[in-house]
């Protein structure tokens, strides 16, 4: 192995030569006030008072300049942020008993006066001094980056990456779990389970695949990351925070569910009934696929070609179809028990998941769809370009027990042209006449 590959070799091609030039005019200039002070104290036990004291007055400023121009320079180029870092510890159970045996040969040692004994006690001492030496060099220089999927579904698994670099020029770090820590018991965490690290070299980075999975919709957050070790002995257990502001967003679940199934074919019904009739000029024909009404189906024209043709009509492209959640679940009543709230608020989650499941659905067959709550709304738009926006809203939305809630869904009303599928828990009496004829409702209380 060659100089230049060496060890040294790398790290005398990246030294500092501004740095180095710094460090040794600085030591030179203390070796020049460590002369002028031995030459003060000398004069002074000379009796040479004047010249003692311009001497030390020569010592005392230049250690002074030294400390004014040169220490800022050097401390500015030294990476202290390793230094600044806080590790916690904690006992392990190894540690204790390793402590209680120190203990007891403590006693035995101070008791007896044997020197074999005080020798073995300076070799355990030193043995948890290396211990918190060693955790703290695997410890420090070690960054971590923690990436997770753009879109992330409950009850879903997904795959996440973490990243643990080492920065370290020298050593590598060996056994590190890297840990989820939370402050603030107001939302779930993100990592649950530890990730496990058994070695990252010298200015290296390793990735591992985390499986994740979350069981309701909402959101996670991670307020910070703790990077533990027990190396080298297990004695103590190292813990360092990692600063975090991680946030996600889980949508609901959008696999098809028993309610889903039951729904669809009652709501494309309603839908064809809806539509039927609403385009009359004949814009084209195109072969037959499995999601056309077969009352589309022109058949002499079948009959001259030997294969399934339909019609397309001038207006079946502004079938535009409205996705409705009303949030509101009604003021909260006395007379009900924690049991039937609680019922409550699962039939609120249950049409949450029913609204991602239709949307989801119209985003499959491409259809053009809008998505309104009381406090949001899409633009009509291809279903793939708002399905996200409406999946990031139910993911947010909260049950509404305000007095006024649901009141949005008078104003759909004027909206004839356009069907709508409406997810509300109100009264059927209390919904305006008109929205009936172009709207199909799922009352939640049937959910």
């Amino acid at each position: 192995m060659t100089t230049h590959d060496s060890i040294l070799g790398r790290l005398w091609n990246r030294r500092d030569r501004a740095g180095w030039r710094n460090f040794g005019i600085a030591m030179l200039a203390l070796a020049v006030a460590f002369f002028f002070a031995l030459l003060s104290a000398a004069a002074g036990q000379q009796g040479r008072i004047w010249f003692a004291g311009i001497t030390t007055l020569i010592s005392l400023g230049i250690a002074a300049w030294v400390a004014v121009a040169i220490v800022p320079a050097l401390a500015r180029r030294t990476s202290l942020r390793w230094v600044a870092y806080q590790i916690d510890y904690r006992l392990t159970r190894d540690g204790g008993i390793y402590l209680a045996a120190v203990a007891i040969l403590i006693l035995a040692a101070v008791n007896t006066g044997n020197n074999l004994l005080f020798l073995i006690l300076a070799c355990l001492l030193a043995g948890i001094l290396t211990s918190g030496v060693l955790s703290r060099a695997v410890l420090t220089g070690v960054e971590m980056r923690f990436e997770l999927p753009e879109h992330i579904f409950a009850e879903q698994p997904v795959l996440a990456e973490m990243e643990l670099r080492n920065e370290k020029q020298l050593w590598p770090s060996f056994s590190l779990r890297v840990v989820g820590s939370k402050k603030a018991p107001a939302s779930p965490e993100i990592l649950a389970r530890p990730v496990f690290f058994p070695y990252i070299p010298r200015q290296s980075a390793i990735r591992q695949k985390v499986e994740l999975r979350f069981p309701r919709r909402g959101v996670y957050r991670q307020d910070s990351f703790g990077i533990r070790t027990r190396f080298p002995f297990g004695f103590f257990e190292k813990t360092r925070e990692v600063p975090s502001n991680l946030e996600i967003a889980v949508y609901p679940r959008v696999e098809p569910t028993d309610h889903f199934y039951e729904v669809l074919p009652l709501l494309s019904g309603e839908m064809a009934s809806f539509f039927r009739g609403r385009g009359h000029e004949l814009h084209s024909l195109r072969a037959y696929v499995p999601t056309d009404s077969a009352r589309f189906v022109d058949w002499k024209v079948t009959a001259k070609s030997g294969r399934l043709m339909v019609r397309e009509f001038a207006r079946e492209d502004e079938r535009r179809v409205m996705l409705v959640l009303d949030p509101f679940i009604g003021p909260p009543r006395a007379d009900l028990g924690k049991l039937a709230e609680a019922e409550q608020t699962e039939r609120f989650e249950r049409a949450v998941s029913l609204a991602a499941c239709i949307g989801w659905h119209f985003h499959e067959i491409r259809s053009v769809m809008q998505f309104r709550t009381n406090r949001f709304s899409t633009p009509m738009a291809p279903a793939g370009e708002v399905v996200y926006d409406m999946l990031r809203e139910l993911a947010l939305v909260q049950p509404d027990p305000s007095a006024a809630g649901g009141a949005f869904i008078d104003d759909l009303a004027g909206e004839s042209e356009v069907f709508k599928i409406i997810l509300t828990a109100r009264p059927q009496r209390t919904i305006p006449t008109g929205l009936w004829s172009s709207s199909y409702f799922l009352f939640m209380d049937r959910l």
